[in-house]
């Protein structure tokens, strides 16, 4: 189905295949039922009437404005169209009148608080063109666009506004009299009289201007004093607000230096344990992989010792046995050498021994000149009665020889000369 519109509204259409929407500002459009949704937005201009009653000024006189303002959404910026959608779509334009009333009402009611009643006054311009511009940036971010702006009428309930006109009056009016009394006071000395007098009525009321001049500028003391008052309290409560919003923005700074520190020691921990791994990878699966290694040679060592120890065992307890056999078959022969030396003994007996000693006699006599090769250097001293040199020796070993017999003798009780005598037979 088909939509149209005027120029004065706006289309949304929503729905299957419409995303984002489609916004239509004076045209047409084509909607499918039932799966698609079609809404209209008006952009009529809206006439404000805009009324701040009793805002106190900036030196605490309270007043009261109204203004006038012309604003309408702006189809043509689809920026803004999309905005005023998005904030009033489906409301009607006396809801919308009213939210926009509303903003430029206290928007207005700022502008007036920090101005005076005499900027307000004698400046109407300038804080017309103060709200038009601070409501502009505002009611843009809903799509609304402030067309104008007019002052419409300014007024109080204290007749402060009509005190400022009638101290000018007054003002005027004595300049006036003043002039006048000195014209009179030149006329002539036939007025002196009536002129005094007159002067003197004038000097009364002068008196009486006098004194409400003072009673002005005594209240006006006052309203300076509270205004003042009111301005240091306003600039320390900003300066208070300053230094919250300065400790808030530190606050949210420290906030964001803890989060960056949290994440980087995240990261840090992630780092450690990607370092970890690597190590775990480069060297701790090699090192465990080389100590296996090591106990497989190890083991394989111990192996190969324990077999050779049990191969060297088995050597020693086979040459021990051999020793042993050996040893047991000498012992045997020895025995029975003995036996049979025993048993020749008992058939020799002396000559038997004889022989056993004349056999032993030339290693005796080795044993006795054995001390003899040992020596380096003999030196030989003579009488001159006797040999010298090696014969000396000689016959000196042979004496020792000579008195082996009865060493012989003397340790075994058996004379070798008698054993000869008796049994030569036997000893040839």
């Amino acid at each position: 189905m088909f939509f149209t519109c005027g120029p004065n509204e706006a289309m949304v259409v929503s729905g299957f295949c419409r995303s984002p929407p489609v916004m239509v500002a004076g045209g047409r459009v084509f909607v499918l039922p039932c799966i698609q949704q079609i809404q209209r937005i008006s952009l009529n201009t809206l006439t404000l009437n805009v009324k701040s009653e009793k805002v106190y000024t900036r030196h605490g006189v309270p007043i009261s404005v109204t203004g006038i303002a012309q604003v309408k959404i702006q189809g043509q910026n689809k920026e803004m169209l999309a905005a005023a959608c998005q904030m009033f779509l489906g409301k009607s334009e006396s809801e919308i009148t009213h939210i926009a009333l509303e903003t430029l009402e206290g928007h207005q009611r700022a502008i007036m608080a920090h101005m005076t009643v005499e900027e307000i006054y004698k400046d109407r311009k300038k804080f017309s063109e103060q709200v038009f511009k601070v409501a502009s940036s505002d009611l843009v971010n809903m799509g609304i666009s402030v067309v104008s702006y007019t002052l419409k009428d300014i007024h109080d309930d204290q007749d402060y506004l009509h005190s400022l006109g009638k101290a000018r009056t007054a003002q005027v009016q004595k300049d006036a009299r003043i002039g006048e009394a000195e014209a009179k006071r030149d006329a002539g000395i036939k007025e002196a009289k009536a002129k005094q007098e007159k002067l003197s009525a004038q000097y009364l009321s002068e008196i009486e201007m006098a004194k409400a001049q003072r009673d002005f500028e005594l209240k006006k003391a006052a309203y300076d004093i509270e205004v003042n008052t009111r301005k240091a309290e306003s600039d320390l409560a900003y300066q208070l607000q300053v230094a919250k919003t300065k400790q808030k923005i530190e606050e949210q700074k420290m906030q964001v230096l803890v989060v960056e520190r949290t994440q980087q020691i995240q990261l840090q921990e992630q780092e450690i344990i990607r370092k970890e791994h690597e190590l775990e990878a480069t060297v701790k699966k090699p090192a465990e992989a080389e100590r296996y290694r090591l106990e497989k040679l190890a083991e394989a060592q111990r192996c190969q010792l324990i077999m050779q120890a049990e191969a060297e065992a088995e050597s020693l307890r086979v040459k021990g046995e051999a020793q042993a056999f050996a040893t047991e078959a000498k012992a045997r022969a020895d025995a029975e050498q003995m036996s049979k030396k025993a048993e020749a003994f008992r058939q020799y007996q002396d000559a038997a021994m004889v022989d056993m000693l004349l056999e032993k006699l030339p290693q005796v006599a080795e044993e006795i000149s054995k001390p003899l090769t040992s020596v380096k250097k003999i030196t030989m001293v003579s009488s001159g009665s006797e040999g010298v040199g090696a014969a000396k020796v000689t016959g000196e070993v042979l004496e020792i020889m000579s008195k082996l017999p009865d060493t012989v003798e003397k340790l075994t009780g058996i004379s070798i000369s008698q054993m000869t005598q008796k049994k030569p037979g036997r000893m040839s």
